[in-house]
């Protein structure tokens, strides 16, 4: 039998103990959560109203951790999983649970962060669903270790709780088809040259106009709308094309207002939010620290014929420095990496006192952290909505409303 880790701390379960529980509801990371006795259990694939068996590996100071081992009632809403690693890949954590029930709980959730992170019960809009289920991303990373002879190539995506383990993918059904189409000649040919690489890498497979491109440093397009977006392979750029057009179009409605004649986008990129939402205000600046991001952003305001658009590269200790708009008549935009807004990064926004902020996150967690801080400088929250970005998975992009009378 194999030994517990030697900081494995033994209460309340032993290592790799058997235990039968009941699953009462699901996590913001996807996990299913029993309760015996009152103490919380996160265990994976699993759905509320199931009776599991599972093997806990970890007891931490109020939770422990378990991998399913059997489901002993399974919830009438169980489905057959589309992928068939699923559980072993770490990609999907919903492909069980039908797509309805996937938008509902993702509603759930953020309306749960909202009440225990921010202490606010307030109705959260019903998740807004992807037109596409499948087969929507436009791009995927897979990675593979350094290569051994002898040694089986896993090239694909981390295994599901382990940090260095790949499960080899040749087929991904939430990748778009010309991307599953093109990864089978992507896997042979590193398989080919596996003797020239000294360490492990990282594939690009990104769909634009109908192919695909593998090089971080050529130029790709999407379109959303009726505007073209050009910027590098390896950039920033929302993965799930099908729904652009109705996300940007719901932030121009959130931020335009009968008092709002600017708009300020402080996360530009190549211009997604700031040329969208331009038709909607007199002048629109974006902000960017990357000075190669904002010359994007300008081409493809001249690409689109959109006059209105200025884009800074301002470094970010003064991002709001060179901003000419009266505050009081203008919206911001917010689009933050994972981690959300830096401490740094909302003083200076509170300083500027924009009259109102649309903040977009693909982090529920670290924007209701933000939250606070916004409610704190004498914002009022209007608005909540989910957008599901990445269908069979745990993630979501939720779109927060601020204002400030």
């Amino acid at each position: 039998m194999q030994q517990a880790p030697r900081k494995f701390k033994s209460e309340p379960y032993e290592w790799h103990e058997i235990i039968e529980v009941k699953i009462v509801s699901l996590s913001n990371l996807g996990a299913g959560i029993a309760k015996p006795n009152n103490w919380v259990v996160f265990i994976p694939f699993c759905l509320p109203g199931e009776v599991v068996k599972a093997r806990v590996w970890r007891n931490e100071e109020n939770c422990s951790h378990a991998d399913l081992v059997e489901i002993i009632t399974p919830s009438p809403d169980r489905i057959e999983p589309k992928c068939h690693l699923f559980a072993r890949c770490g990609g999907c954590q919903y492909q069980h649970l039908p797509y309805e029930k996937q938008l509902d709980w993702k509603q759930r959730q953020v309306g749960e962060l909202l009440n225990h992170m921010v202490g606010i019960e307030m109705p959260v809009n019903p998740t807004w669903p992807s037109p596409a289920q499948w087969n929507y991303r436009s791009k995927i990373t897979p990675h593979f270790a350094k290569p051994q002879n002898g040694k089986p190539l896993h090239i694909g995506f981390l295994e599901h709780q382990r940090r260095n383990l790949l499960v080899d993918v040749t087929n991904c059904p939430i990748a778009m088809d010309e991307i599953n189409a093109d990864l089978p000649r992507a896997r042979d040919e590193v398989k080919q040259n596996a003797a020239s690489y000294k360490k492990g890498a990282t594939l690009l497979l990104r769909a634009t106009n109908g192919k695909v491109e593998t090089n971080h440093r050529n130029p790709v397009s999407e379109q959303v709308g009726e505007l073209t977006f050009n910027f590098l392979a390896g950039d920033f750029f929302q993965n799930n094309p099908f729904i652009l057009p109705e996300f940007t179009t719901y932030a121009a409605e959130q931020a335009a207002g009968p008092e709002q004649k600017y708009l300020l986008d402080a996360y530009c990129g190549s211009g997604l939010f700031a040329l969208s939402l331009a038709k909607n205000f007199e002048k629109v600046i974006g902000i960017e620290v990357s000075e190669t991001s904002a010359d994007w952003a300008r081409r493809n305001a001249l690409t689109n014929g959109i006059e209105n658009a200025e884009f800074i590269a301002a470094s970010a200790e003064q991002l709001f420095a060179n901003v000419p708009f009266p505050s009081q008549e203008t919206s911001v935009i917010i689009d933050p990496p994972r981690k959300g807004c830096s401490p740094d990064f909302l003083a200076q926004l509170f300083a500027y006192s924009p009259s109102k902020v649309v903040y977009i996150s693909c982090n529920p967690a670290t924007q209701m952290r933000d939250l606070k801080s916004f409610l704190e400088n004498g914002y009022q929250l209007n608005q909540i909505q989910p957008f599901d970005l990445f269908p069979q998975t745990r993630h979501l992009e939720c779109v927060i409303t601020l204002t400030r009378e």
